[in-house]
């Protein structure tokens, strides 16, 4: 039988095995704690139960793989050992062919995230290829959503914003608020929220470390949906269910377009859309049949 971490870095881009290389050799500690991680079962293997290792629980269901943040009693806040778990969990959803959507949450309604965990800061490693929080300087290859209840604070929205979409609670309230601890965002948050938000509302969250009701933060666009307290999880699964049933090829090469070609002048990223989409010509051309046929009419499946 295969090694779970053999399984694992032959399925990963080997951006993905080369963080996984620099992570182990950083720390004999924390390269100890994930090797253990690296320990549950193989892809698929937890199908309808659940697996908690260092205050992360990793679960599929259908076709999502739901990673929780399972420190309630410190609201979710990232210490070392949660960041390795985090890290190696995003790893396992990346080797699992059939998880095709990536749900990451908090335990419990009163916190998401509340960011690292201050208590624990000298646990935490900012040098680490992945991020000090486990992953967020690294790029999914399949659609990744948040589902937020309660505070998402600090690093906890930088984890948010790393998601492609997120589902909130009409409790939830997301923002930077080390502002006024002086403490820098060092998890993306500086570079993904003004793609999210736009520049001028993204300095005006970064600068005064505003908090942000849920309201206002579906107006801004900074949430995708806003839910009704206790909903965020199961309307997250929902629409992962949504995005598991489309056509693989065609809406992971539309995803890695609107990525990559984020930032590029206009004509490199319709270069790079037409490049990528050459691709999914064959799947587009059978879909494209089926709608011909009538399937889908009037809006029917999505």
């Amino acid at each position: 039988m295969v090694a779970v971490g053999e399984a694992i870095e032959r399925a990963l881009p080997r951006s993905y095995v080369s963080v996984c290389e620099q992570n182990r050799n950083r720390s004999a500690l924390a390269g100890s704690k994930r090797a253990s991680l690296l320990a549950w079962p193989t892809a698929g293997g937890c199908e309808g139960g659940s697996v908690r290792s260092m205050g992360v629980t990793y679960e599929r269901a259908g076709a999502a793989a739901v990673v929780t943040i399972d420190r309630p009693e410190r609201r979710n806040a990232i210490d070392g050992a949660t960041a390795t778990a985090l890290l190696a969990g995003f790893e396992r959803f990346c080797a699992d062919d059939d998880a095709r959507v990536l749900v990451l949450t908090g335990a419990g309604d009163v916190a998401f995230c509340a960011g690292a965990d201050l208590k624990a800061i000298e646990t935490l490693d900012e040098d680490l290829p992945g991020g000090p929080l486990g992953f967020t300087r690294l790029e999914s290859p399949k659609p990744t959503i948040a589902a937020i209840s309660g505070w998402c604070l600090a690093g906890g929205l930088e984890i948010a914003l790393w998601c492609d979409l997120r589902i909130a609670t009409e409790t939830a309230t997301l923002g930077f608020p080390e502002r006024r601890w002086g403490v820098p965002l060092i998890d993306g948050g500086t570079q993904r929220l003004p793609r999210i938000v736009g520049m001028g509302r993204a300095l005006e969250l970064m600068l005064t470390g505003r908090m942000v009701p849920a309201a206002e933060a579906q107006a801004i666009g900074l949430v995708t949906e806003v839910v009704a307290p206790g909903r965020h999880l199961e309307r997250a699964l929902k629409l992962a269910g949504t995005l598991a049933a489309f056509p693989q090829e065609t809406m992971l090469s539309d995803r890695r377009a609107a990525l990559e070609g984020a930032g590029l002048p206009l004509a490199e990223g319709i270069a790079l859309e037409a490049r990528i989409g050459r691709e999914s010509v064959a799947t587009g051309a059978v879909g494209a049949a089926r709608f011909a046929a009538g399937e889908g009419r009037g809006g029917a499946g999505v």
